[in-house]
């Protein structure tokens, strides 16, 4: 399982915890990182830098395994820059980027010993990342859950379009749940993979509520929809009365002021903290079809990593790996 990313991360499998917005806290994260994987924490879902400062500490009495602080700066509206130098002076391993420009972040992260990953929508924004020091690009299909890209390419199309137009490693995101999931990813060019919505359903995954966790192992491939595209920052959840609302109301073209509460992370909060399945909504990727079990996160990536170890004997028993 030895990739680039792996060894640019210091990780023993190529698996990336996703950010998920008010859920990627230290047990996860921490669960991730000892099972050998990168967990990260997502910083803008908490109030302030003493809080985030608070749960890197925590993390790090969970784990002495490399860990990542997730920064989606272009989806709360507040500045970063305060929370971004309290990562910098708590010397954390890895910083990604998402929802939004990068530039800022990766200026503030320059001269420090910090992996810096930045997740990308289209082929030209992994380009831009490359030039602007990022150290891997991580390319999210539209079969990804939360905030996607613009276009509809999926993540079978873009992966090895990036892969092919950047010399840095690419991590796949989207639609990936499992060791196939894996093994796609690694042939289409990538050297690792994302997963937002699989972590969601694990025990250590202790804020997302069982209702949360259930409405995502009820679901099938069709069991999301994308909403908030009128806004221009399409983001894909499962599929409800709140989020038909949301896209009548969009239907309507109500614009921003008619939809704040609609799409506000109070509403995301009821569903995913209280378990409110209709007065909230909450994110989830397509590849929520091959969710069937909570297992611990321990139990998940060993399952995924038997799954790349028996397709790769099916290969070379086949012929696959003849020279």
């Amino acid at each position: 399982m030895k990739t680039r990313i792996t060894e640019l991360l210091n990780i023993k499998y190529p698996i990336v915890q996703g950010g998920l917005a008010y859920l990627a806290y230290a047990d996860l994260a921490a669960a991730v990182s000892n099972a050998g994987g990168l967990g990260q924490i997502t910083a803008m879902s908490l109030p302030d830098e003493n809080k985030l400062r608070s749960e890197i500490h925590k993390l790090k009495t969970l784990t002495d395994r490399p860990f990542g602080v997730n920064f989606a700066i272009g989806q709360h509206g507040r500045p970063f820059e305060h929370m971004v130098q309290a990562a910098v002076e708590e010397q954390v391993p890895v910083i990604s980027v998402t929802g939004g420009n990068p530039k800022g972040v990766l200026d503030m992260v320059e001269g420090h010993n910090i992996k810096k990953l930045v997740l990308v929508a289209a082929r030209r924004q992994a380009e831009k990342a490359e030039e602007l020091g990022a150290d891997a690009v991580m390319v999210v299909g539209q079969e990804g859950g939360g905030h996607l890209g613009r276009e509809d390419t999926g993540t079978f199309v873009l992966t090895p379009q990036v892969a092919d137009s950047v010399s840095i490693p690419v991590i796949a995101s989207g639609g990936i749940v499992d060791g196939r999931g894996l093994m796609a990813a690694l042939a289409l060019g990538a050297e690792g993979i994302e997963m937002g919505t699989r972590f969601i359903a694990t025990k250590e995954c202790i804020d997302a509520h069982e209702n949360y966790k259930k409405a995502i192992l009820d679901a099938d491939e069709n069991a999301t929809v994308v909403i908030k595209r009128t806004l221009g920052t399409p983001a894909r959840a499962l599929r409800n009365n709140w989020t038909d609302e949301i896209l009548e109301m969009e239907n309507l073209e109500k614009g921003y002021d008619g939809l704040k509460n609609y799409i506000s992370g109070e509403a995301n909060k009821r569903y995913i903290y209280d378990g409110m399945k209709e007065e909230g909504f909450g994110w989830a990727g397509q590849g929520v079809a091959g969710i069937h079990d909570i297992p611990s996160v321990a139990e998940l990536i060993q399952t995924i990593v038997k799954q790349t170890d028996k397709i790769r004997n099916n290969w070379q028993q086949a012929g696959g790996f003849q020279k």
